[in-house]
């Protein structure tokens, strides 16, 4: 009976050793059990967000893919107009199994990347990352897979294992703990891994950090692994030759200076050995003779052995790298892998690592045009990631961009350059140019499109080579086209006024008449007292017909000094021309006196009556008043630089503020000895020296540094010195030494500063000195509220330079904001979101695959909709009969009708001028020369076209508007076609560049 008993027990453990060997040789029972778990490890992508989707928290590539920040993403994106319209759902399965902490089984992908598609679906940007890879397990060269195999897993592909697991070598293993065991009685004992490359694969893309730190996450790393390779069945050869191929692709290989993360045996050979990836792979063929053939196995095997401790090895390790190297090669020789006379061919060949200092010869060749890289730029702002991570995403954007119209436009600006094209597109003649000068002039081009969910870009180029883009990215004096934010503003006012006078009593409209200064609120109460019922588009159309003087004969105080003004033809100086006509013909002094009126009209507005009590020095309620004042008026100021500094760094706040200040050496000393008073002399040097364009001694900035020192003005005297609201300096100094304070804290510290600068204000003792201060202030204080209503029609900036000569566009301006309000008009007065990017499909393919879309968009009325009808007939008069009369009849629909067209011009001639006592220009230096043409065409679209000459070349050129105006209408061909077939939703059919007549 015990005899029995042994006898079985021992038939039980043979057998037991026959089926645990017969099972790690074969695999037999795993690839049945793991090929039936792994069907029902699944997902798919249904609608909406999802609430089955488990997304990864860490890993290398799960990180640089991007899928860990799609749910950070999310909210954000949600919050800039987007929707989630579909989402991965995992199976109940494949939850529970990434609950466990296991990475999911799918078809990773070895190459992925941003990928930018147009508003039609053709792709107009595509990076992949790795560079360059092998497309299947056939293109790897035998060579490489066997001196990988023989180094990394060994019995990975043998003969006759059709079901065997990738994810353990089962001797290896048993070695390798045997080993670990050992060193547990011998701590000198040596210990090995046992890490296939099944293993590694899943480390390096999914492990914290790429790394195993503890016995958990080496068998995380192997169940993974398992329940991957039998995802399509119990037979794995295909999986395990993949396995190779993944790996080669994309194995870490440290960073490169100029290229980033390397990864993968193709880049690798480029960024180390400067090897293209085709020849590398000839030359391990032996296709050029042995001697290529040794160095190119040489760097293959150097690779392989660096990938152990790559940031090492291929950087301060080369000497060990080559040992290794050295004793790979005779192993590979010793089991026969290689022949002796490739291993001494190896032996004797250097690596060829690529020199130290050539980082711009592997820098990746990124080729994009203008509107793609802003395209790029906004996705990265938008996403919160630098365009390097943007890049290697695993991302496909939709853009609102017409690729075939973008190209050709392209072409078209970039053809003006020649003489002979320039001359085709009718570019020679007065005020346009001369064909010795075509080449030195740059164009950027906008052109927008309404489509019913937003504004969308279909056209954004330049030919500037400037690294930003000039659309949006400058600032630029552009001339007359400011007259349009002055009209728009006009008759939104008049709008105002309509809304509150009309069928008003008596006393109302008496209240309306009583500031002799506010003229337009005076001329509207006296008309709709004679009209009662005057509607609102004759109230517009009236208005357009006042009559201002072109007149250059007055002298004008503003921005705290004496200015005069003129016209750009002298025979506008003696006319009186209505507003219409300024407009259409672009005459400069009846908008530098309109802008004066709209002035006075915010002055009013804000003030009522306080005008009149503040300037009566005997009134007894003068004290009381101006305690309130002070406070009331300090705490409406004060809040909106708040506004206008709150979220930036202390470096764009101070950058803001000098945006809005002329930059002559006495306002910006008194603007940094405020700021700054503890700052050295040559600390203060440094700053004014560095914006202004003044020529400035050392004696003379002694001088203003002692001049303007702590305590030698009060801080009504630094605003009235620098131009600038004392409240506005007065915040950026406290913001600068109270890093983190809120609003109550600023006002509570500024109580004595408020009552400071409006009581002593009014108690100037001459009154001529108390005149100016008070003008000067009500003008800055007026500004703000005519800067509040430019930026609700998308003016750019945080600041409006506090003159009448903004009305002529010293405030500059940028050519995608008057875009912008050329939508705002064409949209009857509504403002629309610009939208570049209309879609976001995140990991396709992918467990983790999210898909948003830009939702439809909610505009914001911002003009009425009868001044945004007014001001639409008003600029198509500037074609049929202005300033852009040459695009008369250019541009028609398909049925052969004329499209509507309208817009305004600009010039800006933009110097700095020296300047007399009496206000007459003495001298200039040139900055530059910018001709405009904002516009719109048919009923949807609208844009803007700049020319631009930059530095001291511009002071030879003459050109106007009128070359803007004439290089769109040679646009016209390209524009018709595309116009043609606008309509299929963005589907149209490629369009050629049409030849010029």
């Amino acid at each position: 009976m015990r005899l029995r008993t042994w006898l079985l027990l021992g038939v039980a453990v043979l057998a037991g050793v026959y089926l645990i060997r017969y099972e790690s040789h074969h695999s037999y029972y795993q690839s049945l059990f793991l090929s039936r778990y792994a069907k029902d490890l699944t997902f798919r992508v249904g609608d909406g967000p999802s609430d089955a989707v488990r997304f990864p928290q860490s890993g290398p590539f799960d990180v640089r893919l991007g899928y860990t920040a799609i749910p950070l993403l999310t909210p954000r994106l949600r919050q800039h107009g987007f929707e989630l319209t579909s989402q991965a759902r995992l199976s109940p399965a494949m939850l529970q199994y990434v609950d466990y902490g296991l990475y999911p089984p799918y078809q990773e992908k070895t190459q992925a990347g941003l990928q930018v598609l147009d508003c039609k679906g053709d792709s107009i940007y595509a990076f992949q990352y790795p560079q360059r890879a092998y497309s299947d397990f056939d293109a790897v060269p035998d060579l490489l897979q066997r001196s990988l195999l023989f180094i990394e897993n060994r019995r990975l592909l043998a003969p006759g294992r059709d079901r065997a697991n990738p994810a353990v070598d089962w001797p290896r293993l048993a070695s390798a703990s045997l080993a670990l065991l050992s060193r547990r009685f011998d701590d000198d004992g040596s210990t090995h891994g046992a890490s296939t490359l099944a293993t590694q694969i899943e480390k390096y893309r999914h492990s914290p950090e790429g790394r195993t730190f503890e016995p958990k996450d080496k068998l995380v790393q192997m169940a993974s692994a398992s329940v991957r390779a039998y995802g399509q069945g119990p037979y794995t050869i295909e999986a395990r030759q993949r396995l190779v191929l993944d790996y080669l692709n994309t194995v870490p290989l440290a960073a490169a200076p100029g290229f980033g993360e390397v990864n993968g045996v193709g880049d690798a050979v480029w960024v180390w050995f400067g090897r293209e990836f085709d020849r590398f792979n000839q030359d391990l063929q032996g296709d050029a003779g042995i001697e290529a053939q040794g160095q190119a196995l040489r760097q293959g095997l150097a690779i392989f052995v660096a990938q152990r401790r790559p940031s090492y090895y291929l950087l301060a390790g080369r000497d060990d790298l080559a040992e290794l190297v050295d004793s790979h090669l005779r192993l590979l020789a010793r089991d026969g892998i290689i022949e002796k006379e490739l291993r001494d061919a190896a032996l004797a060949a250097s690596f060829g690592f690529r020199e130290r200092g050539q980082a711009s010869r592997i820098r990746p060749v990124i080729e994009a045009d203008k509107a793609v890289t802003v395209s790029r730029v906004r996705l990265a702002g938008l996403l919160e990631q630098s365009l390097y991570a943007v890049d290697r995403m695993d991302l496909r954007a939709g853009s609102s961009l017409h690729a075939d119209l973008q190209k050709a436009v392209s072409q078209y600006i970039e053809n003006l350059a020649d003489p002979a094209f320039a001359e085709q597109a009718g570019l020679f003649g007065e005020r346009l140019l001369s064909p010795e000068k075509v080449a030195a002039v740059r164009y950027s081009f906008t052109l927008m499109q309404y489509d019913g969910d937003g504004n969308q870009v279909r056209v954004q180029t330049d030919n500037t080579g400037l690294p930003f883009d000039l659309n949006e990215g400058s600032k630029l004096e552009l001339g007359s086209t400011a007259k349009l934010r002055v009209l728009a503003t006009y008759l939104q006012i008049i709008a105002e006024l309509h809304a509150s006078l009309a069928g008003a009593d008596e006393a109302v409209l008496q209240q309306a008449l009583a500031e002799p200064e506010d003229r337009l609120s005076i001329w509207v109460a006296t008309t709709l007292r004679s009209q009662p019922d005057m509607p609102l588009p004759e109230l517009l159309e009236a208005a357009l017909e006042r009559r201002y003087s072109a007149s250059p004969a007055e002298r004008f105080y503003t921005g705290g000094g004496v200015q005069r003004f003129r016209n750009f033809r002298r025979e506008d100086d003696g006319r009186n021309p209505t507003m219409r006509e300024s407009l259409r013909e672009s005459i400069n002094l009846p908008f530098v006196r309109l802008q004066r009126d709209i002035v006075r009209y915010s002055i009013h507005q804000a003030h009522r009556d306080s005008a009149a009590l503040l300037q009566d020095d005997q009134d007894p309620r003068r004290d009381e008043y101006l305690a309130q004042f002070a406070d009331r008026e300090g705490r409406t100021f004060m809040l909106r630089f708040w506004r206008k500094y709150q979220n930036k760094t202390q470096a764009e706040r101070l950058s803001s503020f000098l945006e809005g200040l002329r930059p002559t050496s006495t306002r910006l000393a008194a603007v940094h000895r405020y700021l700054y008073p503890d700052a050295s002399q040559e600390d203060f040097a440094g700053f004014v020296r560095s914006r202004t364009e003044e020529v400035i001694s050392d004696k003379r900035i002694e001088d203003l540094y002692e001049a303007y020192g702590p305590g030698k003005y009060s801080l009504p005297d630094q605003g009235y010195i620098a131009r600038v609201h004392p409240l506005e300096l007065w915040l950026l100094g406290y913001l600068i030494r109270n890093e983190g304070a809120i609003f109550s804290d600023a006002v509570q510290a500024s109580q004595a500063e408020r009552q400071e600068v409006y009581g002593w204000l009014f108690r100037t003792r001459h009154r001529s000195a108390r005149d100016n201060r008070i003008r000067t202030m009500l003008e800055v204080e007026a500004y703000l509220d005519i800067h509040a209503r430019w930026q609700a029609m998308g003016y750019p900036f945080d600041h409006l330079v506090p003159s009448l000569g903004t009305a002529l566009g010293s405030s500059g301006d940028r050519p995608a904001a008057l875009a912008e309000l050329m939508g705002i008009i064409q949209n009857g007065g509504i403002r629309y979101p610009t939208a570049r990017i209309t879609e976001l499909h995140f990991g396709e393919g992918t467990p983790y695959e999210t898909h948003f879309q830009r939702a439809p968009a909610q505009g914001r009325q911002v003009l009425v909709p009868e001044v945004a009808a007014a001001l639409r007939e008003a600029l198509s008069q500037v074609v049929e009969d202005g300033t852009a009369r040459r695009l008369q009849g250019t541009f028609r629909a398909a049925d052969g009708s004329e499209l509507s067209i309208g817009g305004k011009t600009g010039t800006g001639d933009n110097r700095i001028h020296t300047v007399a006592s009496s206000g007459m220009s003495t001298g200039s230096q040139v900055l530059n020369r910018t001709a405009t043409f904002v516009f719109f065409i048919g009923d949807d679209h609208f844009g803007t076209l700049t020319a631009f000459v930059p530095g001291q070349a511009a002071g030879n050129f003459r050109f106007t508007s009128a070359l803007p105006v004439q290089v769109l209408k040679g646009m016209a061909p390209m524009l018709t076609a595309y116009f043609e077939n606008s309509q299929a939703a963005c589907s149209a059919p490629a369009v050629e560049m049409a030849a010029l007549d």
